[in-house]
């Protein structure tokens, strides 16, 4: 699919979790202090790019630490707070029984599940958890939704099946994408860059 308009993506700030490795998915985990400066980091870097940027359109994720870089984001570009849209579809990939552990912990104790996994990182659902393919079906309605030029404010597995969805990426390659946090991803069509 190809978007009609231009979307910018936003990673939410760093949490505890992120710093340690674990696997956070459905986990509402808020955000650090790092998390907080990366926020405004991306406000400003959105001030760079589009001057606008009161015009366009701001879609997050409902989970604690999308909420707050969004809030952040907002007051940094001087916004109303609480003018955005919350789309439960945005959520994170749920990694199921996994979650709370690193990748070493998972490793260790489920190999072969592991080693499965890594085969086909994006077909792959962990125990009581969804796979990047399925996140993708999840996410597409969204996009297929946007009217016009967006932020959304979101998780590292949603930007990856948006990369994959656009055909930025191969849905094999995007699971294995990097997801900065405190960066823009913007998407043109089914081109991706990072600002």
């Amino acid at each position: 699919m190809s978007l009609p308009h231009r979307l910018i993506l936003v990673r939410h700030g760093e949490t505890d979790w992120n710093r340690e490795g674990r696997l956070q998915g459905g986990q509402d985990i808020p955000l650090n202090d790092l998390g907080r400066r990366q926020a405004a980091e991306a406000a400003g870097r959105l001030k760079a790019l589009e001057p606008a940027y009161a015009e366009l359109d701001y879609i997050g994720s409902p989970m604690q630490r999308a909420r707050e870089t969004m809030d952040i984001l907002r007051r940094e570009l001087g916004l109303p707070e609480g003018g955005y849209v919350v789309e439960d579809r945005l959520r994170e990939l749920t990694f199921g029984e996994w979650e709370g552990f690193t990748w070493r912990d998972v490793r260790k104790a489920e190999r072969e599940q592991a080693q499965l996994r890594e085969r086909d990182k994006w077909g792959f659902v962990p125990p009581g958890g969804e796979s990047y393919r399925m996140l993708a079906e999840r996410v597409r309605p969204v996009l297929e939704g946007l009217r016009r030029e967006t932020v959304i404010v979101s998780h590292g597995g949603v930007a990856r099946a948006v990369l994959a969805l656009v055909g930025a990426v191969a849905p094999r390659d995007a699971a294995r994408v990097d997801i900065w946090q405190g960066k823009l991803l913007v998407v043109t069509g089914d081109k991706a860059e990072w600002l």
